[in-house]
């Protein structure tokens, strides 16, 4: 059953970032541009974390735990980061929308 929800979440992640970097490609603004990068980046770093938690549990061992816990931290990493830059770019999106009619 954990199985399961771990291959869910890597699924509904790699959604998650296939459709924000397809709206990045499609955006003609810069800051919009890198808003849905940081958004699409926060989908990458969620799928980080989750196929490590699902390798975690399939293969129980010294070497995977090792390797899981440095992917686990990179994949915070990732999704801290970018949603402090998600929220920065966020504040301007508006703004440039309208001024860009």
């Amino acid at each position: 059953m954990l199985n399961l929800i771990f291959v869910f979440a890597i699924i509904i992640s790699f959604v998650f970032y296939f459709y924000f970097k397809t709206k990045q490609f499609r955006s003609p603004l810069p800051i919009a541009k890198n808003w849905y990068k940081s958004k699409a980046n926060i989908g990458f770093g969620s799928f980080i974390l989750a196929f490590s938690l699902n390798q975690a549990y399939l293969f129980p061992g010294m070497f995977t735990f090792i390797i899981v816990a440095i992917l686990v931290a990179l994949g915070i990493f990732v999704i801290v980061e970018n949603i402090k830059k998600a929220r920065h770019y966020g504040q301007f999106v508006d703004e440039e929308y309208r001024i860009n009619r």
